[in-house]
């Protein structure tokens, strides 16, 4: 067991770090949230055996890495967190903080490249018409899910997507995604309809303050989070008899592996998605090639 929270020194430590990463790489607050979590669990194990990030060795470490295995924790989110900790140390060193970085000679643990997890064509069209319309949060959340499926936005851009950013006239929606990047991403004509619908028919009953600016708030009349629409999809994923209960990362993984499914180009589905390399979006061919295999074993006479 661990305790809850690191220590007071170890805490302004790691937040003493993310201003660092903040100002010198303007990272999100999504991915500086996730590196504040990785290093308070590191800094909460060290601390229930009485020691500090500024004492821990690579004996500790190796320690640590070993206390992940036997607690089954995935090899993925292991190799993710040490990547964390190296950028870390390297500061700590790199500030005088630290005479050695306990992370070198470490290695990360072998990991298979997974795939991501996709729904069939059927599944998202079952899963588009699940939302009870007669309802102005299931009216939103038709709306929402078109979006999801038409653009692939990922789920924070969704759920923070302001009525400044969508161009009805021009079919485009203006997103902010990872790092403060701006890309233009084209809404299809079917989402275009069910936002049209939506923000004539439905959003009103929502929205509390005129001035909100929120295009899909919450009951409340505020922005959604992230977990609310996870939750929201789930249970429209049931209605649907999904048999992969869907999240919002699905469907993006569904958007990219349809479009290249019905022939797109890789580095357009790479702007589409917001991708800064390549080989990021490379791993949707291997779905692609899949079920391209599937549909031969299945239909050709000598598959």
């Amino acid at each position: 067991m661990t305790a809850e929270h690191p220590s007071p020194r170890d805490s302004e430590l790691i937040e003493q770090y993310l201003d660092a990463l903040w100002l010198e790489k303007g990272l999100s607050k999504n991915t500086l949230s996730s590196y504040r979590r990785d290093l308070a669990i590191y800094a909460c194990w060290l601390n229930s055996r009485k020691a500090f990030l500024l004492e821990s060795g690579r004996t500790d470490l190796l320690s640590y890495l070993n206390w992940r295995v036997r607690q089954r924790m995935k090899a993925s989110s292991t190799s993710r967190l040490l990547s964390c900790l190296r950028g870390f140390f390297r500061y700590l060193v790199r500030e005088g903080m630290l005479s050695e970085d306990p992370t070198l000679q470490v290695e990360s643990p072998r990991r298979g490249r997974s795939l991501p997890k996709s729904l069939t064509e059927t599944e998202v069209e079952a899963l588009l018409q699940a939302p009870d319309l007669s309802d102005a949060l299931g009216f939103r959340d038709r709306a929402m899910l078109e979006m999801l499926y038409s653009s692939g936005l990922r789920v924070s851009e969704l759920t923070g997507l302001q009525l400044s950013q969508i161009n009805l006239r021009q079919g485009v929606i203006r997103v902010v995604g990872k790092g403060d990047k701006e890309r233009l991403v084209p809404l299809g004509d079917e989402a275009a309809d069910w936002l049209v619908r939506y923000l004539r028919e439905a959003r009103p009953a929502l929205i509390h303050d005129a001035e909100n600016e929120v295009v899909f708030p919450s009951r409340r009349g505020q922005q959604m989070t992230r977990q609310t629409f996870w939750h929201r999809i789930k249970r429209h994923g049931l209605t649907a008899g999904v048999e992969q209960l869907p999240s919002p990362h699905v469907l993006r993984h569904a958007f990219a592996t349809h479009l290249l499914n019905h022939g797109a180009d890789l580095r357009v589905v790479q702007l589409l998605l917001g991708h800064s390399d390549l080989s990021t979006t490379q791993i949707y061919t291997h779905i692609a090639r899949h079920r391209l295999q599937s549909l031969h074993k299945q239909h050709h006479p000598r598959g």
